[in-house]
Parts: C-alpha cells; structure tokens; sequence
C-alpha cells in the first residue's frame, strides 16, 4: 500500500502544477491563437459536424501539451524512450496545428498518425503482454507471428488518437474524459511498485495529463473560449502510451473510454456498410444523436464524464475475467443504444417530412 508522501508527491503535486501550467498557458496562448487567425468559422470551415455560430479560436492543442511538457519537465527524468514519445507527441502536434490552420486531408493525418506511431514503437515502447481473462498471461511475443507485438502497439496507439479527437464534438466533452481517465490509469498505476521506472512515468505521466485536461476544460466547457483542435491528438497519443507503459493496462483504458471507443466502432462500421470512406466526416456520433434529442452541450459533456468515471472506478475493481464480461455488456449497451437513437431518429425525421 503507498503511503502519503508517494501520493502527494507522483499524484497530487503533478496534478497541480500541470493544472496551473496549462491554465496559465491556454489563458496567454489565446492572443497568439487569435493573431495567426487559428479560427474556427462556421461561415469558413464546412465541416458537417460544427454545431457552433460563431468563430472560435482552435488551436487548444498547443497550451494543452506544453502545459503536460513543462510539469513532466519537473517531475520525470527523461530517458531516451521517453524522448521519442515527446517527440512522436510533437510531432503530432505540429501535424495538428497545420490542420487547424489550413484543413489538411484526412488520408494525410491518419497517415502521420502512424508515422507518430511507428516512432514510439522503434523506441521500444511495445505492448509485450496482455492479461489472459482465462488465467495466467498471454506474451504476444510469443505468438508465432513477427512484430506482432509492435503490430498490436500501433494500432493501439493511432486507435486512441483517432477515436479521442472523434469525442470532442462538443464543449467539454473531450478533456473531461482525458481527466477521468488519468485519474483511474493513474492509480492502477500506483498499486504497482514505483521503484520500477516505466510504472512511475505511467501514474506520474497519467496525472500529468489528469491535471492539464482540468486546466484546459476551465477554457473548453461550454460556452467555449477556445477549441482543443486537431493538435490535440498530441495529448491522446500520451494518454495512449501511460495505458501501456506499466503493465498494458490495455482492459481498464477500454472500460474508461468505453463510450467514445465504441462510439468509434460504431461510425466506423456505418461508414463502410453506408459505401463512405471511414475517414470522411458526418454528423451522426452519439453527441450528435443526443443534440437532436435537445440535451444541451453542457448535459452530454456531463454523461460523458459520469459514464466514463463509473467505468473507471468499476474497472479498479475488477478482475481480468470481470473487465472481459463488463467490456462486453458496455458494448452491448452502448452499441444497442447508438443504434436506437439512430433509428428513433430517423423515423422522427420521416415523421416530420411528411
């Protein structure tokens, strides 16, 4: 069991200057943001999913990773591994901020996305084993099939960065989830002991990134001074790493962002059985769905933080088999509702044409 001054010195401390960074970061980055014209216009940007009127500065990306950059500088010895996942992450960054600049294509960020990914792999930063709900473990080095391991890691991480930045849809939403699931990565972090270096940069980094999240949401929730943009899939390559980095808490990270994976999922397969590319954007993720329902941005952020602090706080409490059978039901759930907002709607907007 930790004692006090573990938990205030790799969670509380971290939390609290990554909190104050990344406030004082985002309040001082606005008027750059606004001088190099990093808006986001309804009347400009044609995107089917804006739900905002008015222009909005984006850009959020860059105050949100400096904010984790500067307090991991203060807390965490960096090591050539960690390096390249700072890089990778800023590279993601740099990607994000063109994007929010000049609307780049879709096929050229997932590209980068793995570009960011392969980086972090050919670090070392792999997923070498997964608990087996059955019993014991399963070594996916061990599987008989080369670079599976590194296969599974990358696809992880571009995974996590793309069905983040699909949850950011409306104010608040995103940061609220990258803050509950610091917190609960975090702390099955720390039932592990600290003296090994890739579990002290998993909960110290997990709450870095918890700390930041609450920084930046006092700017993000609605109505919002600012957007967190493309760039920040930065912050969601990161939190993608700390799930991995001590013990491939892969099973906890899937239960705590269970809505917006399987909200991805869902979109995903919509798209393709539609004939559409996956990567073309729509407006029918499930904030979309609870918008036309007439809950308020304010209302769906708050379900998704409530949903996602309940699965998080279960999954600390469960055992692998118990995560297997709960990451089940949330499926069932979750895609079972999806697809009656879908269909309640649809009939509803038939209804009302005729």
């Amino acid at each position: 069991m930790l004692d006090a001054p573990s938990i205030i010195s790799v969670a509380l401390y971290p939390i609290l200057v990554s909190f104050f960074a990344t406030t004082i970061l985002t309040y001082l980055s606005l008027p750059l943001i606004r001088k190099l014209k990093l808006f986001d216009d309804p009347l400009t940007h044609k995107h089917p999913a804006i739900i905002h009127t008015k222009p909005v500065p984006r850009g959020g990306g860059l105050p949100f990773f400096l904010g984790i950059i500067v307090t991991s500088a203060l807390f965490i010895t960096f090591t050539p591994k960690l390096a390249a996942i700072f890089a990778a992450s800023a590279l993601a960054l740099s990607v994000g901020l063109l994007d929010d600049k000049y609307d780049i294509s879709p096929y050229i960020r997932f590209l980068m996305n793995i570009v960011c990914a392969l980086i972090i792999v050919t670090s070392g930063t792999t997923i070498t084993f997964i608990t087996n709900p059955l019993g014991g473990i399963l070594y996916l080095t061990d599987v008989g099939f080369p670079y599976f391991s590194e296969l599974i890691t990358l696809l992880w991480i571009v995974w996590v960065m793309n069905m983040l930045n699909w949850s950011k849809g409306v104010d608040g939403q995103m940061p609220g989830i990258v803050f509950i699931s610091g917190i609960v990565i975090g702390a099955l972090s720390m039932r592990f002991p600290l003296s090994d270096q890739n579990t002290f940069v998993a909960a110290t980094m997990s709450f870095i990134l918890a700390g930041s999240a609450l920084g930046f949401l006092l700017f993000n929730f609605s109505p919002a001074k600012i957007f967190p943009g493309y760039g920040a899939t930065a912050v969601y390559l990161l939190l993608s790493v700390v799930s991995i980095l001590s013990g491939a808490k892969l099973a906890t990270a899937i239960m705590v962002m269970g809505v917006p994976m399987i909200d991805g999922i869902f979109t995903i397969g919509r798209r393709i059985i539609s004939g559409r590319s996956p990567f073309l954007h729509d407006n029918q993720h499930l904030h979309h769905l609870l918008l036309r329902l007439g809950f308020t941005q304010r209302r769906i952020a708050l379900f998704y933080w409530l949903v996602s602090a309940i699965l998080g706080v279960t999954s600390l409490t469960l055992s692998s088999r118990g995560k297997l059978f709960a990451i089940i039901m949330i499926s069932i759930v979750i895609g079972g509702g999806i697809t009656f907002l879908h269909f309640l709607l649809r009939d509803r907007d038939e209804k009302t044409r005729l």
